[in-house]
């Protein structure tokens, strides 16, 4: 679930900074700078690990802070392919069963990735497994908030750094009242998870 990356960046100082230790400056600009964010094709970045090498420090013409060169290494949460966790069903939609882990939300699970036969019940906005027994069809319900079991079949990055506003922008710009669908925010990094195979699904489930 969690992998240490190693990483590279240059971190600037103020002067005002400079009278404190200088690693100890260093690592809390680069957890302020990253910790808690998505890094593209990395995943997303939970806290320093340490710092393995430092060079030389630079102060350019016009700008009184440093700006020192840094190797490191950086705890990242992205689990691998087939990797089997339990989370929390945070809400149903159409789209399927949405699964947080607390400090990670962006977990999905499609409606063809559930147990079959599976069903989305529009009264209750919740998906339903119809779990066939010699007794007959039991409705078994994926309520929010159900501990979850499932493996993890797909993930997807999205670029979501800042690009110059498009055609479409400006023109929607130039027309008060009018939204651009296309303005949707999507999440930098989402996981694909599965519950199709037997062993996963609501813990509840399984324990009874």
């Amino acid at each position: 679930m969690f992998v240490v990356v190693e990483m590279v960046d240059t971190v600037r100082i103020p002067p005002w900074q400079f009278q404190r230790q200088l690693n100890d400056t260093i690592a809390e600009e680069l957890n302020k700078k990253l910790a808690n964010k998505v890094v593209y094709s990395v995943g997303l970045c939970i806290c320093l690990y340490d710092i393995t090498k430092l060079e030389d420090s630079y102060i350019f013409p016009g700008d009184g802070a440093s700006h020192t060169k840094v190797h490191f290494r950086y705890v990242v949460f992205h689990p691998f392919l087939d990797e089997i966790l339990v989370g929390k069903i945070k809400y149903c939609s159409q789209e399927g069963v949405h699964v947080s882990l607390g400090f990670f939300d962006d977990i999905i699970i499609p409606p063809e990735s559930l147990q079959q036969a599976a069903k989305f019940d529009e009264a209750e906005q919740v998906w339903v497994w119809e779990y066939e027994t010699d007794e007959g069809a039991h409705d078994l319900y994926m309520d929010q908030g159900e501990e979850i079991r499932f493996r993890v079949v797909d993930e997807l990055f999205v670029d979501t750094s800042p690009t110059g506003p498009s055609a479409a922008t400006a023109d929607s710009a130039a027309t008060p009242g009018t939204e651009d669908s296309s303005q949707k925010k999507e999440a930098p990094y989402t996981l694909i998870g599965s519950i199709s195979e037997p062993g996963l699904g609501l813990l509840s489930w399984w324990n009874n």
